[in-house]
């Protein structure tokens, strides 16, 4: 990567700009695909169909190394967090969406950020959208 890159506070903060970078606007190429991962992958067989119930380690391992250029930074307008969403489904691919694996614990990461307006989000926590209110962005729960 040539430029600078985003220093994320939040892996799962993270994960989110990745769904959106890679997966919805495909500014970040190639897009991340476990089947295709696993194929390719040689320091150990991965079987997806047994291991994928629960992260699978080189997955995430792959996601907490990719780097974000500052340049993407103003295409975030929007955070969508949904058990469907592309990215969870390649790091847990047989995941229920039924536990806070994915939940973002720290908002700090939302200052790289100057055109995130709206997000919605596995929270539960009410002080989580009153926070975020009072800095523009209208959040709600999924």
């Amino acid at each position: 990567m040539k430029g600078e890159k985003i220093e994320f506070t939040d892996f799962n903060f993270k994960l989110a700009i990745i769904e959106e970078l890679m997966y919805i606007k495909e500014l970040i190429q190639p897009k991340f695909d476990i089947f295709e991962f696993v194929d390719s992958y040689k320091e150990r067989e991965i079987d997806v169909e047994k291991e994928g119930y629960k992260a699978i380690p080189e997955a995430i391992e792959y996601f907490k190394e990719l780097k974000i250029d500052k340049k993407f930074a103003t295409e975030i307008t929007q955070i969508y967090q949904d058990g469907g969403n592309d990215i969870y489904m390649n790091i847990t691919p047989y995941w229920d969406g039924e536990d806070d694996s994915f939940n973002i614990e720290v908002y700090d990461d939302i200052k790289h950020f100057p055109n995130l307006k709206k997000m919605t989000l596995f929270s539960n926590d009410p002080k989580v959208y009153e926070n975020l209110k009072l800095q523009g962005i209208d959040a709600v729960p999924l």
